[in-house]
Order: C-alpha cells, then sequence, then structure tokens
C-alpha cells in the first residue's frame, strides 16, 4: 500500500506539474511551487485508505497535518529518486544513493520534511565519499524500515545514536568506517555485536590497530626507557649535582661534590684562584643559587683515616655561628677533592687596610683585634677541636662596619692552644708596628721578634707604625699592647696568658683608649 502510495504521487507529479518543473533544481522547486487546489482531498482520500501512512499520523486537532511539507517532500522524493539512479522511479523508490557529491548529499540531508515523511519503499540508504563534516545524519534514521545504511568513507564527527539505531530493528547491514566519531567503548555494546569489524574500520569508534600497537610500544618498550633514563638522570643530580634539585629534595645542602666545585669556579681556572700557599689553594666561586663563595682547596693526598676525620671536623665547623666567624656554607671530601666551601666577604683584609688611612687610629686598630679575640674565645670556648689560621692576610673586614672576620680554619691538623696564643701575638704585634715576618727567609719569626724586645719599651717609637697618631698619653697603652704580643709570642707555654687572661687585658686597653678619645 505504501508502494503504491508512493508512485501515486509520482504519477501524480507527471501530470500536474509541467515537464520544466520536474527539470528544475530541488531548491527551485520548492521556492516556486505550491500544492495544486485539490492535493488535500487527495492527501485526504489516501489517508482514509491506509491511515498507517506517515504523513496521516498528523492529521489530529492538536497536530495538523502540514499539507505543504508533504506536498514539498514528494518533489524532493522525486528529484532524489533520479539523483539515486533507481531503474524506474515510477514502480518504486527502493534505494537512496549519493556517491561522491559532498553538496548534493549536504542538500538532500538539510530537507527535514523530507525524512520526516520518508517513503516507505526505500530499504537502503547510500551516502558514500561525500566528505561531510558534521556529526551523525540522525534525520535518516526516520526511515525506520531501512536495512542497508553505508555513510563511508566520509569525515562524520562526535558520537553515534547507538539507541536510535537499535531502534531500527530491520537494519542488517551497517558502514560507518573510514569516519572520524568519537571512541567509544563498543565492544560490551550489544547493538555493536550485531555487526562485524568490517562496518567500523577506521571509524574511531574502534580502536586503530596501529595507534594500539604504538600504545602497547610505548608501554612496554619506550615507557620502561624513559623511566630507566629519569632514575639514572635523577641518580646523577643526587649523586653529582644535587644543587639542581629542590632544597626540600636535598638530604643535606651543606655537602658539595667536585661537580659542583668545578661548575662554580669554571673547572679551578686560573682566572678563578686567589691565592696558593702551605699545601691551600684558595679560589672564588659562584654557586648554582648566585652566591659568592670561596673554596679552600686542600692539596695535600691524604688515606681514608684522615678523610674521615676531615669530615667529622667540617661537620664541627659548620655548626659554627659567631659574628667574628665567616660562615661555613659546606665542605666536600670524595677522593679526588677536600674543601671547604665559606661565605665571600667582599671588604678587604686586614694586612691591606693597615696601609690605608682609615686605619691611623690606634683605637680602630684596637677595635680589630677585640673582635678577633672575641672570635677566638668563641672558638676556644666552644669549639676546642676546632682550630684556625690567624693572620692579617686571613682577617677580614665585613663592609661598612669594618667587623673582622676569621676566614680561615685549618682542618685536620688538630688544635694546640700554645700555637693559637703564639699565632694572635704575632697578629698583635703586626696590627702595632704594620710589620712582619720575612717569610723566605729562615728563623724569620725569631728575628722579627728580636727585633721588637730590642726597641721595647725604651725605644718602642722605632717599632710603632708611624702612620697611626699615638699621644703621649695613650703611648703606655701600646707599650702594655706590644708587651701583651711578647708575651704570647713567648716560647715556653707556662709563661703565655690564657685566652681569658688576653681578652681580659685588652678590655681593659680598649676602655681607657675610650676615655682618652
Amino acid at each position: 500500500m505504501a508502494s503504491s502510495l508512493f508512485i501515486f504521487f509520482l504519477t501524480f507529479l507527471s501530470h500536474f506539474l509541467p515537464p520544466s518543473v520536474l527539470s528544475a533544481t530541488v531548491l527551485e522547486d520548492l521556492a516556486t511551487l505550491t500544492p495544486p487546489p485539490d492535493f488535500t482531498t487527495t492527501i485526504t482520500t489516501n489517508c482514509l485508505h491506509n491511515p498507517l501512512l506517515r504523513y496521516c499520523n498528523n492529521t489530529s486537532s492538536s497536530s495538523p497535518m502540514n499539507i505543504t511539507e508533504i506536498f514539498r517532500s514528494t518533489i524532493v522524493a522525486s528529484h532524489l529518486c533520479n539523483e539515486s539512479k533507481n531503474p524506474n522511479c515510477i514502480d518504486s523508490f527502493p534505494k537512496i544513493r549519493i556517491h561522491g557529491r559532498p553538496k548534493t548529499a549536504a542538500l538532500y540531508l538539510s530537507f527535514d520534511f523530507f525524512w520526516k515523511y520518508c517513503p516507505l519503499t526505500v530499504v537502503e540508504i547510500q551516502l558514500v565519499n561525500n566528505s561531510l563534516k558534521t556529526e551523525f545524519p540522525t534525520n535518516v534514521l526516520s526511515c525506520a524500515q531501512i536495512r542497508t545504511l553505508d555513510l563511508s568513507y566520509n569525515q562524520l564527527t562526535g558520537s553515534v545514536p547507538v539507541q536510535n539505531l537499535s531502534r531500527l530493528t530491520n537494519l542488517t547491514h551497517l558502514n560507518l568506517s573510514y569516519n572520524r566519531f568519537s571512541e567509544d567503548k563498543i565492544l560490551n555494546s550489544e547493538f555493536f555485536n550485531r555487526f562485524n569489524a568490517s562496518s567500523f574500520i577506521h571509524s574511531g569508534l574502534l580502536p586503530d590497530a596501529k595507534r594500539y600497537k604504538m600504545r602497547v610500544l610505548v608501554l612496554l618498550v619506550v615507557f620502561p626507557i624513559v623511566v630507566i633514563l629519569l632514575c639514572c638522570c635523577l641518580g646523577w643530580l643526587c649523586l653529582k649535582r644535587p644543587d639542581y634539585l629542590p632544597r626540600t629534595c636535598r638530604r643535606r645542602s651543606h655537602k658539595f661534590t667536585s661537580a659542583m666545585l668545578d661548575a662554580a669556579t669554571d673547572e679551578f681556572s686560573d682566572q678563578r684562584l686567589v691565592s696558593k700557599r702551605n699545601g691551600v689553594d684558595i679560589y672564588r666561586g659562584t654557586l648554582r643559587d648566585g652566591r659568592e663563595a670561596k673554596i679552600e682547596v686542600y692539596t695535600e693526598k691524604v688515606w681514608k683515616e684522615k678523610r674521615r676525620e676531615f669530615e667529622e671536623e667540617c661537620e664541627a665547623v659548620f655548626k659554627l655561628r659567631h659574628k667574628n666567624l665567616v660562615r661555613v656554607l659546606g665542605w666536600c671530601n670524595s677522593r679526588s677533592l677536600r674543601a671547604l666551601v665559606t661565605e665571600w666577604t667582599n671588604g678587604e683584609n686586614v694586612e691591606t687596610w693597615l696601609n690605608s688611612s682609615l686605619a691611623s687610629s690606634w683605637r680602630r686598630r684596637l677595635r680589630v683585634v677585640m673582635g678577633v679575640v672575641e672570635g677566638v674565645l668563641y672558638l676556644w670556648e666552644q669549639w676546642p677541636e676546632v682550630t684556625f689560621d690567624l693572620n692579617t692576610r686571613s682577617v677580614l673586614l665585613s663592609g661598612d662596619d669594618q667587623e673582622p672576620l676569621i676566614s680561615q680554619f685549618k682542618i685536620g691538623d688538630g688544635n694546640n692552644s700554645s700555637t693559637n696564643i703564639f699565632n694572635f701575638g704575632l697578629f698583635l704585634l703586626e696590627m702595632i708596628t704594620n710589620l712582619k715576618p720575612n717569610e723566605e727567609q729562615e728563623d724569620s719569626e725569631r728575628r722579627y721578634l728580636e727585633y721588637i724586645r730590642v726597641h721595647c719599651p725604651g725605644n718602642v717609637e722605632r717599632v710603632v707604625d708611624e702612620k697611626m697618631k699615638i699621644e703621649d698619653r695613650t703611648l703606655e697603652k701600646v707599650k702594655e699592647a706590644i708587651t701583651l704580643g711578647l708575651m704570647c709570642t713567648d716560647g715556653s707555654p707556662l709563661k703565655q696568658p690564657s685566652f681569658t687572661q688576653i681578652y681580659d687585658m685588652l678590655v681593659s686597653l680598649y676602655a681607657s683608649s675610650s676615655r682618652h678619645h
């Protein structure tokens, strides 16, 4: 009955529409044609004969029949039948077939009213290779009687309306291959079990075999290699360059590696070398965080036991905290390198300062000596196991406040109170005389001390630095300071004063100089 009705429409159009109209484009037909006067009567008669026809479902009072839509759908049907090359459009309309004609396919898909009244004779829809760049054309699903639906070789996107397709109980052949649908977990869907995998080749719905192989390759080969490389890099960073790690990930931020110090000193280049003496090379380095540091490299080769002692002493030195001590930042104790890393002080050392105009005051020089004694006393009382190298070159003056800083700690020599007091005596005498033993001459320290003893106290003006302005009332205090220095350098440890006695005597001298100032 449905087939005969459609044949009736096509026969009706061939009788009532002029040939020029039938040959016109679909768009022109729809824009210019209106239903004939008796078209409504014909439609009503057809519905009486067959109330199951699609358009007859809309004859209720609440949703009246749209005669214009029905008329237009018949016109589109006549053209689409010919476009699809059906053998005899008068007898039947079984197939909608548009291949490789993108504009034509898109045009017919846009006619919602046609799909709404899709002829019941249509059992096959093929819209293949039309480069359709839309989502799934759900309009075609209005033809619920179809047995074949082929939308392959397009560029359809989005998801497939599985529930709507499931309602097409007559559908036996489905082809959605070569599209760009969103991948879905369709393997467990009852609907997709009705069709074989060839219906969904490269559709985006099934996992692509090549992409799946690539994922397997990545998971089984590439990923483990990347993990191994990352572990190797992380291990190298932990062992060689922990300064690249965040501080929270660094177990001991004060432990430096040879690679870290190589980078800080441009591989210990000559441009970074500050001085070399007594088995110690001093470099100025720049740490990765931008801090300037003094790096004291100990060139003497030692055995494992000595390296262990060095580690213990560095642990102690690292804990030193005093305003007259340069802060220790850390150390390196590898087989190839032993070094102590301290903060870099931009101020000059005392040896240079003594030759400047700032050192012309006795009170200023005494203030520097007092700061040194306070630092030494802190070490002597709190850290007796730590010794230091005390001379005018190793004592620095920090910034504007000219605070003295003991900067060189002697690691691995062990503490010797008598030696430390002797070195302080030499330091005190040099602060007053601006003279020092000639290190290149043998027995220079003895000659230096003998020279001062000869002139003190009777001819003390001969040894006092002439740049230091001393009034008569402070001369006696200067003599007392020289006497203290000579006591410290006495060859017998029993005759040397202790650091506590030295500190008390200097406090008294400084107090008296303040009163005379």
